[in-house]
Formats: C-alpha cells, structure tokens, sequence
C-alpha cells in the first residue's frame, strides 16, 4: 500500500467550517471525495473501510462531514437539508481547485445516507468537475427529478439486499438518471451493511466503479506503460 499522509482539515463553506480528512500520497490516480453528515473526526467503520480500501486502489481520499457538529447536536432533521449540504459540497470542490496537489486530479463523489440527495445535486452542477459518483443505499431521491435528470457523469447505484428504501427512494431515482448508470445489489445486507462481508462487498464496487470510469492522469498512464 502507498505511504498516504492523513491531515484534518477545516472547510470554508457557506458561513460555516467543515471538518475533513485528507489523505494524500505522490501520484494517486484520482481523489474520491466521500461525503457524509456524520461527526468525521469519529467517522464509523463503513466510511473508513470504504476510504481504506480506495487508497489501496491508489486513489487520495477527501472525507468531508456536511454539517457541523453544533449542527446534528441541535437538530436532528438539519441531514435532510439537501440543498444546504449540496452547496457546501460544491464549496468542497472548489476548495479542491485551489489545491496545488489536487487540482489537476479527476475527481470521484462517494455518498451514503441523505448525502446522496447533495452529490446528485453537485454532480448537476458540476458536470465539468465530477467524473463519477457512487451513492451507497440513503436518500438519492432527496436531490429532486430535475438534478437527477441533470447527472451526466457515470454513476453507480449500491443497493442492499434488506433496504426497505429500494422501491419507494432509490430505483424511482436511478430511473431518471440519463447518464452512463449501473444498479449493484449486495447480497443479505441490511441496509447498514452490518451483516458480515457486505460492507467488504460494497466498499469492492465503489473502487470498482472509480477504477473504471475515472480518467487516468497522463503521469500514472505512463508510468502503467513503463510497468507493462
């Protein structure tokens, strides 16, 4: 596995700042940004087997948590504010555009949870920057039939097998996405993926799906040719 170097960060967004974990090593392929809406600096074990599994694959990780920690204190309902969460993750990304070290990287949004309903609305609106998404389970729906409909980049669905979400929030969401688009089940898993080897499951398509579709930068194109 690489030598990634892991810094908190704080994010300027929307009036407010955003904890964030980087992780970063020389000549990743691409930087994953994975969003959740959970305290980051106590992240639970799904998102940091999922991130741990991307730097494997090569790939810096941007962990970002939505809101503050104030904020999911005071109000329980402050998760389903889709379009506050999907502004800030485009402050995120631009934040992204102003770092020497990741500018020039493509770049991946991994979601769960009402994340999904911010990064369909980011990736809307940032078809120029979001090379591919991925949304775990959650609320997809969230982000409304015109955002979905507005989703060009490659994007991969990841359902569980027990979600009781599947019907009523995720495939009416799927169906509206116009984009190059694939719908994975995994297999018994509820839908926390508490069952074992789910997660493991789930976390192999999620770098499956970025390997796949997010393009190579030229230098780590080279250096595959120089190896083969």
């Amino acid at each position: 596995m690489y030598a990634f170097r892991h810094t908190s960060l704080s994010i300027a967004a929307e009036r407010v700042w955003l904890d964030g974990l980087l992780a970063h090593a020389p000549d990743v392929r691409g930087l994953v940004v994975q969003v959740q809406n959970g305290c980051i600096l106590h992240a639970d074990l799904r998102e940091t087997v999922i991130a741990t599994r991307l730097q494997e694959a090569r790939f810096a990780t941007l962990s970002v948590d939505l809101l503050t920690r104030y904020e999911e204190q005071r109000d329980p309902d402050a998760r389903y504010n889709v379009p506050s969460m999907a502004a800030r993750l485009l402050a995120v990304l631009d934040w992204v555009d102003h770092q020497p070290a990741l500018e020039t990287l493509p770049v991946g949004v991994a979601a769960s949870g009402t994340t999904c309903g911010a990064a369909v609305r980011a990736a809307a609106k940032r078809n120029d920057r979001i090379s591919a998404l991925v949304c775990r389970s959650g609320r997809p729906d969230l982000a409304g039939a015109g955002p979905l409909r507005q989703v060009h980049c490659p994007t991969r669905f990841i359902v569980a097998e027990g979600d009781p979400g599947i019907a009523r929030y995720q495939q009416p969401a799927f169906d509206l996405v116009p984009s190059t688009r694939d719908w994975q089940v995994v297999d018994n898993a509820d839908e926390h993926y508490r069952r074992p080897g789910t997660l493991e499951q789930a976390a192999r398509l999620t770098v499956d799906w970025f390997e796949r579709e997010l393009p190579i930068p030229p230098q780590v194109a080279e250096e595959q040719t120089h190896d083969a």
